[in-house]
């Protein structure tokens, strides 16, 4: 479904926790970063394409978020030739967004990156609300920037345990992990006739961190890949996010 202009109504998710962090996924099979986001179906409003993207790629429910705002007007990016399936070029030129700012009120093991048979993710982890724009591909950043600025101002305010006087914590925590005094389990013995490589203490995951279903741990996300794989690359059976 395309605007006259020949731009697809979408949505995008800015998902905050208890301290002000967001929702950030590694596209599945790529190196590229982003928010959840898809295209609103004929007939949805804005808010119910929010919710049926919300299970369909985080496997979140509403009772687990409460929206926070929205942008006021549609923010858009064009998606370049090169990304677009050959069918849709002359007529398909990008994607126009509404944007929401939810916050999580359950924990964060609802999280499920597997709630479908056409997952959009294989990794994410709590980020800094200012995500690295970098680590997203090249055309949506002006975007992200945009819709950052505008919903800034609606976050909620936090406590200096919570995360700083700023409401934002400068460390980065790696999918859910809560020590709540429990200790570390001792590390196995290597099978006899085996040798193990331990992994640099800056890479190793931490060992009281618990992965949510179809969650994965990447303590260094790469840059983004703009290869064939790209966002905006779809394979001709599965539409440009």
């Amino acid at each position: 479904m395309l605007d006259r202009d020949g731009f697809r109504p979408n949505v995008g998710i800015i998902l905050l926790n208890q301290k002000n962090q967001v929702f950030w996924g590694k596209r599945i099979r790529t190196h590229s970063w982003q928010f959840p986001q898809g295209g609103i179906d004929r007939g949805e409003t804005p808010e119910q394409a929010m919710y049926r993207e919300l299970h369909e790629e985080i496997g979140l429910r509403p009772e687990h978020v409460v929206i926070v705002a929205r942008t006021r007007d549609w923010l858009r990016y064009e998606v370049p030739d090169r990304y677009i399936r050959r069918d849709a070029r002359g007529h398909y030129r990008g994607q126009k967004q509404i944007w929401y700012l939810l916050r999580l009120v359950s924990g964060d093991w609802h999280l499920n990156l597997r709630a479908t048979d056409h997952p959009e993710f294989d990794a994410w982890r709590w980020n800094d609300y200012w995500v690295p724009l970098d680590l997203v591909i090249e055309f949506k950043r002006d975007v992200y920037q945009r819709a950052l600025q505008e919903l800034s101002r609606y976050l909620p305010p936090l406590g200096r345990a919570a995360g700083g006087r700023d409401g934002r914590d400068s460390r980065n925590r790696y999918l859910r992990g809560s020590n709540r005094g429990r200790l570390p389990a001792a590390p196995k013995a290597p099978e006899a006739g085996r040798r193990y490589r331990a992994l640099p203490a800056h890479l190793a995951m931490p060992t009281h961190l618990e992965l949510p279903p179809g969650g994965s741990f990447d303590p260094q996300p790469a840059p983004p890949d703009l290869g064939p794989t790209a966002e905006g690359a779809a394979p001709p059976h599965s539409p440009s996010r």
